[in-house]
């Protein structure tokens, strides 16, 4: 894929739903468009991505930056991971944080935090300012059946500006591989933050 160039800063953040290769696919993708991403991946999806994928990131933020950085080293400085607890981190304040976050996948759990102004961690901190600051918020779930509580807290975050795209491929481009629907997903998720993408033809398209 080739780099693009972009001024533009995402904080982006993994939770403890399935799903974690949309969120690990995305980091690639806004990279690859040149955005600088301020990374947060919680305990749970740390336990997910080793389930999920063949991935095997380090707990530790000063080395999976580390790790990070290597792989992208093409991409010099424009990836930065933060722990659970880094209060300093910029996506803690509304001075310092990005103008987009996308929890990708969002867990129940931080539905819940968000939902109902929680701060217990960098993460659920990074939501809570997106939403206090009035700045794009996109949240994808990825879990079935939902119950009540659940929805409630879809459209109670719906209603406070959040963005919540559900982890739910279409099949109008005829995927052929489970890399092709995950990249439905992230190329709806690459359009909302008005960053160019070839991953999936928009409808109507040839």
């Amino acid at each position: 894929m080739a780099v693009a160039e972009s001024t533009k800063r995402v904080t982006l953040a993994l939770t403890g739903a399935s799903g974690a290769q949309y969120g690990l696919r995305l980091l690639e993708c806004l990279l690859a468009a040149g955005c600088t991403v301020d990374l947060m991946i919680s305990k749970a999806a740390h336990l997910v991505i080793v389930t999920e994928t063949n991935e095997d990131l380090p707990a530790n933020p000063e080395k999976l930056t580390a790790q990070l950085s290597e792989r992208f080293q093409h991409l010099p400085g424009q990836v930065r991971a933060f722990g659970r607890e880094d209060w300093f981190a910029p996506a803690a304040s509304g001075s310092g944080a990005a103008s987009s976050m996308v929890i990708c996948p969002c867990s129940g759990g931080t539905l819940s935090a968000l939902a109902t102004g929680a701060s217990n961690n960098l993460i659920e901190r990074a939501g809570d300012v997106a939403l206090k600051e009035r700045r794009q918020l996109i949240l994808v779930p990825r879990e079935m059946p939902l119950h009540q509580v659940h929805l409630e807290h879809l459209l109670k975050l719906t209603q406070m500006g959040a963005v919540v795209m559900p982890a739910c491929p279409g099949f109008y481009h005829q995927p052929k591989t489970l890399d092709d629907l995950v990249d439905f997903v992230v190329a709806r998720i690459l359009d909302h933050l008005g960053l160019p993408q070839e991953l999936v033809k928009r409808w109507g398209e040839r």
